[in-house]
């Protein structure tokens, strides 16, 4: 992804204009937050602020750590893969990388997503344990880059048979609205792993 000059929105390869974060727009470069400043910052009380993309689902803020990001793709159709769960929607081919594209509706427990111009693919980039895996989330529309403070994190509620709840790193307020952080390095592990052994399988 790349930020370019505010200017009229940019169009993805389907001619469709992506979404802005903050008045840039998006057009699925892979040069990721160039101007953005991913660092977490000090503030003088002593704690630190934490940029983090937001997105949403249904009526719903989400946030991911911007350190996890790689880019943002319109929606483009993906390569389904046998014996996986319904969230996983399947594989996509970036530039050669096999990433595996989940459904963060369903993840979560809630209805599918409805692909809508605004639709779009989190690409997520993570080290790992394996080595470097990436994981791409589909969400119904990315919001702006906010700084959190790290203090007023909290964590989110034990709340059993909760779906997806396992992924929730913790809850946070910005600009007077309530956010839910993913855990973007658990949910890229956890289901990126079964998607690489379906697509051995296939193979």
């Amino acid at each position: 992804m790349r930020f370019s000059a505010p200017s009229a929105p940019a169009a993805d390869s389907a001619g469709e204009e992506l979404p802005e974060i903050a008045g840039r727009p998006l057009d699925g470069s892979p040069r990721a937050m160039q101007k953005t400043g991913s660092k977490t910052i000090d503030q003088a009380g002593g704690g630190t602020l934490r940029k983090v993309l937001t997105f949403s689902l249904g009526a719903e803020v989400y946030g991911v750590d911007i350190l996890r990001l790689k880019e943002i793709r319109g929606w483009s159709p993906v390569t389904r893969l046998p014996h996986t769960p319904a969230y996983l929607l399947g594989v996509l081919n970036l530039r050669g990388v096999v990433v595996p594209v989940i459904d963060l509706r369903l993840r979560f427990g809630l209805s599918a997503t409805q692909v809508t111009p605004v639709t779009v693919i989190i690409v997520l980039s993570l080290q790992t344990a394996e080595g470097r895996r990436e994981c791409g989330i589909v969400v119904d529309s990315v919001r702006d880059v906010l700084d959190i403070d790290t203090q007023g994190i909290r964590p989110a509620p034990a709340l059993h048979d909760a779906s997806g709840n396992e992924f929730i790193e913790g809850i946070a307020t910005a600009e007077d609205q309530m956010l839910i952080l993913v855990d973007a390095h658990r949910l890229a592990t956890n289901d990126s792993s079964s998607s690489s052994s379906s697509a051995a399988q296939a193979a």
